[in-house]
């Protein structure tokens, strides 16, 4: 198991931290790199010729060359944008598909902008798919329920399709290599992998960037201009107009460092032997808490509900000893409809969960339900 919660100041106080779906907290490490560059290397990049500048160009370099060699991509097919949501709205709009398929496990930022492109939709069980289909859009990693997707498979059955690849669930998780995938898309979010807020990485395989327009226009993207006309930058800066949030890019970078240094086999290994702890202690639970998703291969969540209680409430009472759950629908409602159940409770883990986090959990989780049973009573 890895030994790491000292890392995380926030960490210190007296909480048990179970939403890292929704995001992850940042070690000594990352806020020290986003403190550093504003006090030390603070410049704009791709504009000046000073020496501050160029520091500030190296930072981001670098930030770029080590997101893409996590991902196995090359820094040219690495682009950054705001987040996962953004990236999505972005292929949406301008890749524009007549015909997508998709999960039903999809979050609503790996559907609403498909729905809004006005492609007709496809939704799949089972992930099963053929030969004729020309588009999947499709989780790495379903954040309501923890189900790994068999990318693998998808290419092999799928091979003339265009894959885009929700990852915010997935890159921080699990080793990634997008060609060895055959991914042609993958988006992921900065602040759900131990970096800040504001920041996701969209790789577009190098072979499809030269046909794809830019979707924001303005400074940094072009190469030529006239009162008339335009010409773009070669990609990664073609699509990346305006100034970037840099240093949120090298806190980024300094949470790909962190990660690598402790090894991403090594993170897959501590989530796995916790989930598959916490899914033996719920089990003997199993007379007041009702469990969803896959018993085998599944990521750090458990999500669940304390029998004849709503999720908000469990949450809540959870919280007054100090435990941090989600509660709702998690952002993927017609998943959770699917269940006959208004909302569900998540616990999800990352690499400074310990196992006295999930006993902490387990203990509580009575009490919430005799507090409500007996308050009906």
């Amino acid at each position: 198991m890895l030994n790491v919660k000292k890392d995380f100041p926030i960490l210190k106080k007296n909480i048990v931290y179970l939403d890292s779906a929704a995001t992850s907290q940042k070690p000594y490490q990352v806020i020290n790199s986003v403190s550093n560059y504003y006090r030390h290397s603070n410049a704009n990049i791709h504009r000046g010729i000073y020496k501050l500048a160029q520091q500030s160009n190296q930072l981001i370099d670098s930030s770029r060359a080590k997101i893409a060699k996590f991902i196995g991509a090359d820094p040219q097919e690495i682009i950054f944008v705001r987040g996962t949501t953004e990236a999505v709205n972005f292929i949406a709009s301008r890749l524009s598909p007549k015909n997508v398929t998709l999960s039903v496990l999809e979050h609503h930022s790996n559907l609403i902008p498909w729905q809004q492109s006005g492609a007709k939709l496809k939704f799949i069980d089972n992930f099963n798919l053929n030969h004729n289909t020309k588009f999947i859009a499709i989780t790495g990693v379903s954040n309501l329920l923890g189900t790994v997707t068999p990318l693998e498979k998808i290419r092999k059955d799928c091979p003339k399709a265009l894959i885009f690849v929700d990852g915010a669930q997935l890159v921080p998780h699990f080793p990634v290599n997008v060609h060895k995938l055959g991914i042609d898309f993958l988006a992921f979010s900065g602040h759900k992998m131990l970096g800040p807020t504001g920041i996701g990485v969209l790789f577009i395989r190098k072979e499809i960037q030269k046909n794809l327009q830019p979707w924001l226009f303005g400074g940094d993207m072009i190469d030529t201009v006239t009162l008339t006309t335009a010409t773009w930058a070669e990609p990664p800066q073609k699509f990346e107009a305006g100034t970037l949030p840099l240093a949120e890019i090298v806190g980024l970078g300094a949470a790909v460092d962190y990660l690598n240094n402790l090894g991403m086999d090594n993170v897959r290994r501590h989530e796995e032997e916790l989930t598959d702890y916490a899914l033996a202690e719920f089990k003997k639970l199993k007379n007041i808490v009702t469990l969803y998703g896959p018993t085998t291969h599944r990521a750090g969540i458990i999500t669940f509900n304390v029998n004849g209680v709503h999720a908000h409430d469990t949450a809540q009472i959870l919280d007054e000893f100090g435990i941090c759950v989600r509660s709702g629908q998690h952002c993927a409602a017609p998943a959770v409809t699917r269940f006959g159940v208004p909302a569900m409770v998540r616990a999800s883990f990352y690499i400074y969960n310990t196992k006295s986090d999930i006993d902490y959990l387990i203990s509580k989780i009575p009490v919430v339900y005799d507090r409500l049973h007996r308050a009906d009573s």
